[in-house]
């Protein structure tokens, strides 16, 4: 019985973190922790440090993806994952000094507020109009960006993926799926680093828990990830804005049951 019960929680909890991360590049942080904590009782540092790890490979199916597709900006890209790097690490160490129970509502909420946003006001800007931006600005944007990113996925264990996605569309003038493509990209260096820091910090996780987690999460973002980049842009960011809600929504109802 014990074993069904950790088999639906993961189940569940890597869905919901999966859709998230597919279609919106959302940390699965968001939403594997709380679970991970609200049902099986598990230490908050370390069910962050295992849905960093879920991250990972669902971001790097997810990023496969839309590059495929051509949704992916490798190169600034890279220059905005160079900073959020180093700064993850800073952020980690940092999130070890804190209470554990002050992690985690910053990104829940973000994730709410982006879902409303992308269902009142869609992004609806297209690649021609990205090329309007110079390279230089970009460049210099996506440094002092990552630099923030960083420490909040290192933080709050949210991988960056709700900053990011406001980031890339709100202040570099993304269109979405390259946005979310781009964004999944980076996510999938920065869980990593994020993973690895803390479990160097607070040890090794309970391994049957953190491989349920990393395949459910895996499958679903997979599947999300196909569907998006077939959808168009009004179909995209209204599928986009309804998983972000809901899953902010159920999120901040497993953050209550922990208090």
């Amino acid at each position: 019985m014990q074993i069904l019960y950790v088999l639906l929680v993961t189940f569940f909890a890597g869905m919901g973190a999966g859709l998230g991360t597919g279609f919106a590049g959302m940390s699965a942080a968001a939403v594997i922790s709380p679970m991970l904590i609200t049902f099986l009782g598990m230490d908050p540092y370390m069910a962050v440090g295992i849905a960093l790890s879920s991250d990972v490979l669902a971001s790097a199916v997810s990023a496969y993806t839309y590059h495929k597709n051509k949704n992916l900006d490798v190169k600034n890209g890279l220059i905005m994952m160079a900073s959020v790097l180093g700064f993850t690490v800073v952020g980690s160490w940092l999130a070890s000094l804190v209470p554990s129970r002050a992690m985690g509502g910053f990104s829940v909420f973000m994730t709410f507020l982006l879902g409303i946003k992308f269902i009142v006001k869609p992004v609806m800007t297209t690649k021609e109009a990205m090329q309007g931006i110079s390279a230089k600005k970009r460049a210099i944007q996506s440094i002092v960006c990552g630099v923030i990113i960083g420490l909040i996925c290192g933080f709050v264990g949210a991988g960056g993926g709700m900053m990011m996605l406001l980031i890339l569309t709100s202040v570099l003038g993304y269109e979405l799926k390259t946005a979310v493509g781009t964004s999944v990209f980076i996510m999938t260096f920065t869980a990593l680093t994020g993973a690895v820091s803390h479990f160097a910090i607070g040890g090794a996780p309970d391994w049957p828990v953190f491989a349920l987690c990393v395949l459910f999460t895996l499958l679903w973002a997979r599947i999300a990830a196909v569907f998006a980049n077939k959808a168009d842009a009004k179909t995209l960011n209204r599928a986009t804005g309804i998983v972000l809600v809901v899953l902010g929504i159920v999120v901040m109802g497993f953050n209550l049951l922990t208090k």
